[in-house]
């Protein structure tokens, strides 16, 4: 349950599915605040909800950071650790989570500034690392994510109160319109899609490697891609997307020979700390969703 302060804007996990306006705004901070985002491109970030960036690391950084990954994946204590989540079949690492605490080489990435100062240029304030984990999508057959808002997660299974969270994805192999790569409809963020269906307890256990607990229904994604269509992200390693919250995302299955790996990371701000989760009997463990709210320095 919800803590009784703190009202809930965004109702989901009913017996119906609902959608409601959004409420919050989608960037907080002033439009012409000094940051590394110009003004045409945060005008375009609050239109469509995302923003893609050509060359955010360097093709030296991306050596660096590659390397970091593939040791994070072959090394046997993160693939026992619980931060480590398997594909069902191949029983190959899907994800690793809180890559920001097991890794020093992702921690340096997420106190740059070309990371965290865009965060905060949107966001409007000090922010918080409320998710990170490295996707790895290795060739024939990696699964993708199916469609989502990850706020609708977040506020009933975390308890994030408002939509003033923020993600980064960043490319560590290129993105083709071949291997999985992400996909959003440009504007789903100004509609919130509260989903039918209690959320059982542990469901994280379950929704880490395939989602069903806050999944949108057919009907409503054919109605949200009739209005907003669906834009594919590709680029090469290096390039990053920016996407709001509630922006309804997904990806595709890699059947293709070539990997698509990235490394994401959630910044909330520090206004916008979880509460109790709104909809779920208890809010998620903290290396998904984060209880330690201190700012990025």
């Amino acid at each position: 349950m919800a803590t009784a302060t703190v009202k809930d804007l965004y109702p989901t996990r009913g017996t119906t599915e609902v959608t409601a306006p959004r409420q919050d705004p989608v960037v907080w901070g002033s439009p012409d605040a000094p940051g590394p985002i110009a003004t045409a491109d945060l005008q375009a970030f609050e239109r469509d909800g995302f923003l893609a960036v050509d060359q955010l690391i360097t093709p030296d950084e991306v050596e660096v950071y590659r390397r970091e990954l593939d040791r994070l994946v072959t090394d046997p204590a993160v693939r026992a650790d619980e931060r480590s989540i398997v594909e069902p079949q191949s029983k190959e690492i899907r994800s690793v989570f809180e890559v920001h605490r097991i890794s020093e080489v992702f921690a340096k990435l997420v106190r740059d500034e070309r990371v965290v100062g865009r965060a905060r240029q949107i966001l409007g304030s000090d922010v918080y690392v409320h998710q990170s984990r490295i996707n790895v999508k290795p060739g024939f057959g990696a699964s993708g994510f199916y469609w989502h808002s990850d706020f609708e997660t977040w506020h009933a299974e975390d308890g994030l109160p408002n939509m003033r969270t923020v993600s980064v994805s960043i490319a560590l192999t290129e993105n083709l319109d071949t291997n999985g790569g992400l996909m959003i409809m440009p504007g789903s963020h100004r509609t919130f899609l509260g989903c039918a269906g209690e959320t059982p307890r542990d469901n994280y256990k379950k929704s880490l490697q395939m989602q069903d607990a806050g999944t949108p229904s057919d009907e409503a994604l054919t109605t949200l891609a009739g209005e907003h269509g669906i834009r594919l992200f590709t680029g090469r390693a290096g390039s990053a997307t920016w996407f709001d919250c509630n922006c309804m995302h997904g990806s595709g299955d890699n059947i293709t020979p070539y990997p698509r790996s990235n490394v994401f990371i959630v910044f909330n701000s520090v206004e916008n700390t979880a509460v109790e989760p709104f909809a779920a009997p208890v809010h998620r463990p903290d290396y998904i969703g984060a209880r330690d709210f201190t700012p990025v320095r």
